[in-house]
């Protein structure tokens, strides 16, 4: 029986900021085309252990493998070899067009012929950015930027899509079109690490889960048996003890 190989694991991730120890021997993994989910609290340390895969903040230690390749360590290579970030806040160069933002996320490809048949199927998960491609992103409704945001994120035809707190401020609406989407882009051969607050969306919406709490991992499995679970609601709210 072959047993599938992740896509991405991470081995006992530590990071620091000075004396405060972020991320205390994270470790996780994820298989082509899933999605896995990491829940926690606000300062669980999610947003870091996202820069930290992108090369964005520098490990203490631990190891990270993309298809058992160690994974590098400055963005730009991290992006060369397969990964891209959605960030938090999403980030969009306001003073560029659509159409500019989405350019600007094919930057790092060689195989330049492909990139309008990219563009076309960005439009296709989101109509709304071919309509307003000639628009300012600064102009877009927050729902808007955040369609824009993924969109640049796939230009690049990212191995994994990392994704850091996509329904963040965002109308109930807005979210379910957004996670509807990307359930698509997976099934489309996108494999998704997702970060979250909203915790019932993100185990919906994913195969499994890690919930993060201070730095640990202190619950993972299904993401059925994990919506099932009663600490789930308390590691949510930052109020779960380590278990023993």
């Amino acid at each position: 029986m072959n047993i599938p190989k992740p896509i991405l694991e991470i081995k006992n991730l530590q990071v620091s900021y000075g004396t405060i120890k972020a991320l205390k021997g994270v470790s996780l993994y994820i298989e082509e085309g899933e999605i896995v989910s990491v829940i926690g609290s606000n300062g669980a340390g999610k947003s870091t252990l996202m820069q930290t895969i992108m090369g964005m903040i520098p490990r203490d230690s631990g190891e990270i493998f993309l298809k058992d390749e160690p994974l590098a360590r400055r963005s730009y290579q991290v992006i060369n070899q397969g990964i891209t970030l959605t960030p938090e806040g999403r980030q969009v160069f306001a003073p560029l067009t659509v159409y500019e933002n989405l350019m600007i996320g094919a930057f790092s490809r060689k195989d330049r012929n492909k990139i309008e048949e990219d563009l076309n199927w960005v439009f296709s998960l989101f109509p709304i950015l071919k309509e307003r491609y000639k628009q300012f992103a600064g102009t877009l409704s927050g729902g808007e930027q955040q369609m824009l945001a993924i969109a640049r994120s796939l230009m690049s035809r990212p191995k994994v899509l990392l994704l850091d707190e996509p329904s963040l401020g965002l109308a109930p609406i807005l979210i379910k079109i957004i996670f509807k989407e990307l359930k698509r882009i997976n099934a489309e051969g996108v494999t998704i690490l997702l970060v979250e607050q909203n915790a019932r969306q993100a185990l919906k919406l994913s195969n499994r889960g890690y919930v993060l709490q201070t730095g640990e991992i202190i619950l993972q499995g299904d993401s059925q048996e994990l919506l099932a679970n009663p600490d789930v609601e308390a590691a949510y709210l930052g109020t779960l003890r380590k278990r023993l």
